[in-house]
């Protein structure tokens, strides 16, 4: 039985103080390495490690904390997601060595649950027609919190000290784990069977093997034994995953889902999406940071360059919560559509002008409405296309796939903006005209793949018209309600 209308506004707002959290935590870290690095005292490799472990973990977590709160309960699950987030934060806080906080932020990367386990609250929460609008809501918020992370890192390590972001964090983790375990009610849908242990190893075993070999390869070089070795590895996992998933009879991840037009063609944007999105928020506080000597960059502080990711972030909070109103005139498709295309503006601007400061605000801004829209429109697509019980794997999946591509895009930009060069050189700028250009490709190709996803409409009770897959969220039409105030 649907919940009275105030009490789903109470979970909402519980949801996306969680949601925004773990955003805050997945880019926190990006601007202050060279200042984490500087204080351990480490190499650049090693400290990269705090930003790779963190997406192996979350990887690897996300489907698998999706699919056990469809089997168990997934207000059960997320508040032990978050107490584990907030362990994690502890322990970062507390780390003595280099090597204790790159463990802290794996726990912390359990996280990454928070996600599919939101997306299923909603789902079987909310009346059918207000779960679009919430969800695309929700998505927002995940990427505001990231961006909000990555400007608050400046001024806050400026002021106090960069374990102020855990402990500061921390402060939030904890009244949402005791809001979430007051708030949300037991999950009223459940999808009994159990975790199928060689699939969980196998599909682990295989995106470490991925992710490691193309974090790494910049400075293991991408033809280095090791790279070649691991790149073979996971093909050789993720077969055997894929075939033991096809011959399961519980499978953790269904690939008929998977190989869904829907969702397939999603996915794929959303991996083109993520190339720059990923990338331009660890590399813009340097290419600002740059001396003008170098042709570019303004000499900027730690503080300053994070600022010129505001209008990001602000765009992000504005236009992922417009993004309900957007797709209840226009579809998902469509807001996804509007996103991807508005994605490929800043990175022509950061290629060909960039010389001024308002030019890199103005850039700034295109890339929240961009991210803001198409990732609340991926989000609604995905969840509506798969039925019920995949609704926690399947949006862990889309996330994952995403992070994929930031991961890929951070790796080549770091190739072609600063491979080869020694120590204290700056990158050229025709070296960050080119990685500009590279992300700008990467968006148009996002684009392409979000124009050839299906296009379905959504009856009242949300199921899909055409009777493929029977998705709860409706992706047009006038009942689909906006953003915050859908709940």
């Amino acid at each position: 039985m649907r919940r009275a209308r105030a009490d789903l506004r109470l979970t909402f707002a519980v949801l996306a103080v969680g949601v925004t959290s773990f955003g805050l935590l997945q880019s926190l870290v990006l601007p202050i390495l060279p200042t984490v690095q500087h204080h351990f005292g480490c190499t650049q490799n090693t400290v990269t490690w705090v930003l790779t472990a963190y997406l192996l973990s979350a990887t690897v977590a996300t489907p698998i904390v999706g699919r056990v709160g469809d089997m168990f309960g997934k207000d059960r699950v997320l508040f032990a997601t978050l107490l584990v987030l907030a362990i994690g934060c502890i322990a970062a806080a507390l780390s003595p060595t280099i090597g204790w906080l790159i463990a802290a932020r794996g726990v912390q990367g359990v996280g990454g649950g928070v996600l599919p386990l939101t997306f299923g609250i909603i789902r079987d929460e909310f009346p059918p027609a207000r779960v679009a609008g919430a969800i695309g809501a929700m998505a927002g918020l995940l990427a505001f919190g990231g961006g909000l992370g990555a400007v608050l890192a400046g001024p806050i390590v400026a002021m106090l000290d960069f374990r102020w972001l855990f402990w500061l964090s921390l402060a939030v983790l904890i009244p949402a784990a005791v809001a979430v375990r007051s708030v949300v009610s037991p999950s009223p849908v459940r999808w009994p069977g159990h975790i199928d242990r060689v699939s969980a190893v196998l599909v682990a075993s295989g995106l470490i093997s991925v992710l490691v070999a193309i974090s790494q390869g910049p400075s293991w070089g991408w033809a280095s034994t090791a790279c070649l070795v691991l790149d073979v590895v996971a093909m050789i996992l993720l077969a055997g995953w894929v075939a033991n998933e096809l011959h399961s009879r519980d499978p953790l991840i269904d690939m008929r889902m998977l190989s869904l037009p829907t969702v397939a063609t999603t996915n794929a944007a959303a991996l083109l999406f993520g190339v720059g999105q990923f990338a331009i928020v660890g590399f813009l506080p340097e290419f600002v940071q740059a001396p003008r000597r170098a042709g570019y960059g303004f000499a900027s502080s730690l503080t300053e360059s994070c600022l010129f990711l505001l209008p990001q972030t602000m765009g992000m909070f504005a236009f992922g919560l417009l993004s309900g109103r957007v797709t209840a005139r226009l579809g998902a498709k469509a807001t996804m559509l509007i996103g991807t295309a508005t994605g490929i503006v800043p990175y022509v601007l950061f290629a060909e002008f960039g010389h001024a400061k308002w030019q890199i605000y103005l850039a700034s801004g295109f890339m929240g409405i961009s991210f803001g829209l198409a990732i609340s429109g991926m989000a609604t697509i995905i969840v509506a296309a798969v039925p019920p019980s995949q609704t926690g794997v399947a949006s862990g999946m889309s996330a994952n796939v995403r992070t994929l591509g930031g991961c890929v895009g951070s790796a080549v930009l770091s190739s072609m903006v600063a491979g080869g060069l020694r120590v204290g050189e700056v990158p050229t700028a025709t070296a960050w005209r080119a990685g500009f250009w590279f992300l700008a490709i990467s968006a148009a190709g996002a684009f392409v793949a979000a124009a050839v996803v299906p296009a379905h409409r959504f009856g009242a009770d949300g199921g899909q018209r055409n009777g493929r897959s029977p998705g709860l969220v409706p992706t047009s039409g006038a009942d689909i309600s906006a953003g915050w105030s859908s709940a």
